[in-house]
């Protein structure tokens, strides 16, 4: 299997950005590219060639669950996992999600050293 390396996020609060990012550059070695719209994330994605996308669902003028189905139009969603990163847990359509490409989904407030580790974890097919 190869190894998790590039990772897509996409988070319009500044400082969770900035955690995350640290968490995941720093601690865990990742190349991190931050959009902070869904917009953003669109016409980077391709270019960037991300191994995993974690994603907020809160975001301004597109939400992340309306991002996730515009970006399964890009690329190959069952090649890239996509994790949810966000404080609301009870998505109601998690099937369709599912379908599309969401892997799994973690809750905020989210601990920074576990970040990493747990992405790795979703990376290899490991429940979190």
């Amino acid at each position: 299997m190869k190894q998790l390396k590039r990772i897509l996020h996409v988070e319009d609060v500044p400082s969770i950005q900035v955690i995350t990012r640290i968490a995941l550059e720093k601690l865990g070695g990742f190349e991190v590219l931050s959009c902070p719209t869904g917009q953003a994330a669109l016409e980077q994605v391709e270019a960037f060639a991300p191994q995993l996308i974690l994603l907020d669902v809160m975001l301004p003028q597109m939400d992340g669950i309306e991002l996730l189905r515009q970006l399964a139009e890009r690329i190959d969603l069952s090649e890239v996992p996509v994790v949810f990163l966000t404080g609301n847990l009870q998505l109601d359509n998690r099937d369709e999600l599912q379908r599309l490409g969401m892997r799994a989904v973690l809750g905020k407030p989210f601990d920074p050293l576990q970040l990493a580790n747990q992405l790795r974890e979703i990376w290899e097919g490991r429940d979190v």
